[in-house]
């Protein structure tokens, strides 16, 4: 930390609050951290540089196709980790982490002291959840490209490249349709953010198909990302979403005291029961946090899950 002004004369309190705000930002896009648990994170120095690399993204699934899912023999299930999207490479000495836009970013010491313990080099997919990774892909390992090959036989690869990691742990995996069943009824249960569910032999294919794919995703929860309107008084922002090139207000949601206040601009993500069919409004909002890997254009009135008016009464 350091001290220092950011104003020539005192302003007052509502400018100064939006000087803050701003900074902090900042400082949050270079992979500087706020975790409550004091989570530490070391700096490759390239944070921001583009690596060109890019993910493989989840397309949704409708509740009536998830019993299919659960009971073919083709698709593998494993727990939706509510994190961050993450993939680390591993060049010799070189550890760094990759956002969701291809971006270098920080690491968390844990997970870059991990990859550091693992004898050869590799580009792994995962979600980062405190200090620990999630890892469920293997792209690269030992400099051999193994994108092409099934996910089944990369997620194989990953057990045996990861071992016993400390920090990075492989997800865990269910294949066939009675333990699919149970672990998902226990996930839904437990009140987790949902489930995927991949297709054993697809190759990797980055981007995100307009439909469908071999990755598939089923939130038990509806989360949406959204554009910060405004900041108002009383720890709130205002909520806006793209609808084509027009951004539409859905509501506001309140920032907990724990929590840094976003900016105007900034992207966030929050949790909702269900938004209003009229406005678009998301009813009891929940902020999750802000999404530094995320583009304005992703924030699309397409997220929002509308529930029939049946499911809105009970």
């Amino acid at each position: 930390m350091q001290t220092g002004t950011k104003t020539p004369k005192p302003v007052s309190k509502e400018e100064a609050e939006k000087i803050a705000t701003k900074l902090v930002s900042g400082k949050l896009a270079k992979g500087y951290t706020v975790e409550a648990d004091g989570t530490p994170y070391r700096s490759s120095g390239d944070e921001g540089r583009d690596t060109g690399i890019r993910y493989q993204l989840l397309n949704p699934v409708e509740e009536d196709q998830v019993p299919l899912l659960l009971r073919n023999s083709r698709h593998v299930m494993q727990e939706k980790h509510d994190g961050r999207r993450l993939l680390v490479r591993k060049q010799g000495d070189e550890i760094i982490g990759i956002n969701r836009r291809g971006l270098i970013v920080s690491l968390p010491a844990t997970i870059d002291a991990a990859a550091r313990e693992i004898p050869v080099d590799f580009l792994i997919d995962g979600e980062a959840v405190g200090d620990i990774l999630h890892a469920f892909d293997l792209l690269e390992v030992g400099g051999i490209d193994v994108r092409q090959r099934g996910y089944f036989d990369r997620f194989t690869g990953l057990l045996r490249v990861l071992g016993d990691s400390s920090s990075i742990h492989p997800v865990r995996t269910f294949v066939e349709s009675k333990e699919k069943q149970e672990e998902f009824n226990r996930l839904l249960q437990a009140g987790v953010e949902g489930v995927v569910f991949k297709d054993r032999d697809a190759w990797f294919n980055p981007g995100r198909p307009a439909s469908g794919g071999s990755q598939l995703k089923f939130k038990f929860v509806a989360t949406a990302s959204f554009i910060v309107g405004a900041v108002n008084k009383r720890r709130s922002v205002s909520l806006l979403l793209l609808d084509g090139a027009r951004e539409v207000p859905a509501g506001n949601v309140t920032i907990p005291p724990s929590m840094v206040m976003p900016g105007e601009g900034n992207i966030v993500e929050v949790r909702y029961l269900y938004p209003f069919k009229g406005s678009g409004s998301v009813y009891q909002p929940v902020f999750l946090g802000v999404r530094n890997d995320l583009e304005r254009s992703e924030c699309h009135v397409d997220q929002l899950k509308f529930k029939s008016s049946e499911e809105v009464l009970v």
